[in-house]
């Protein structure tokens, strides 16, 4: 298929398959520091669930709600990215908000892919926890009006929290619930730190790029 100038190239990555813009995209937004099974566990379920022709990882550039600890370079959070990614042909990688300036916002990224693929229906996957926090977001209305969203949510996860949403909002957000997969970025972060064993938990990949950048061997705290 045609590439996308927004993704600077990455779109060959879904190799031969046809690219048609009328099709799903998934965009999966995230720190991604460092990127971990349990990421890649949800876009694929999402990918499959809702019959996504891609899922977009999009490393945020400056995290505007982070809480504070020194994040890592993104060019390494990209990176990271890639590697983990590189093996399934249906996930792609962009640099938009690593390359756009200021805070990165979910409204801005969705907004200029909105662009991009005017007729594609876009998807963002996120954790249903940020679900629940999504009328503090930047300009939420916009967003619920420009994508749905996929609330990921491990099994048993008490659904009825998203009730609390405007109407508007819950008829927008799919829940989609995943293995368990318990893992997070700050527990490997804190492995890595700590000398103890982080594969089987992030690709190999990963892992090795960690290791030879000296990565999370000391945490900064705010």
């Amino acid at each position: 298929g045609k590439g996308c100038p927004l993704l600077d190239g990455a779109w060959q990555n879904l190799g031969r398959r046809r690219w048609s813009h009328t099709e799903r995209i998934g965009i999966m937004g995230g720190t991604f520091d460092p990127i971990h099974y349990g990421h890649l566990v949800a876009a694929e379920e999402a990918r499959h669930r809702f019959g996504l022709a891609c899922v977009m990882f999009v490393p945020c550039g400056q995290p505007p709600h982070k809480k504070p600890y020194a994040v890592t370079p993104a060019e390494h959070r990209y990176a990271m990215t890639l590697l983990a990614t590189a093996s399934n042909p249906h996930f792609v990688v962009s640099r938009l908000e690593i390359d756009r300036p200021g805070p990165s916002y979910s409204v801005d990224t969705v907004r200029l892919l909105r662009q991009q693929f005017p007729d594609a229906e876009l998807f963002l996957i996120t954790g249903a926890d940020a679900v629940l926090e999504i009328l503090t977001w930047k300009d939420s209305d916009e967003l619920i009006g420009l994508c749905r969203f996929i609330a990921v949510t491990r099994p048993g996860y008490d659904l009825q929290q998203l009730e609390r949403l405007p109407a508007h909002y819950l008829e927008r957000i799919m829940p989609l619930a995943i293995p368990g997969v318990d893992i997070s970025s700050t527990l490997i972060r804190e492995r890595v730190r700590r000398g103890e064993p982080i594969r089987y938990l992030t690709p190999d990949a990963v892992c090795d790029y960690i290791a030879k950048h000296g990565l999370y061997r000391s945490e900064v705290t705010g």
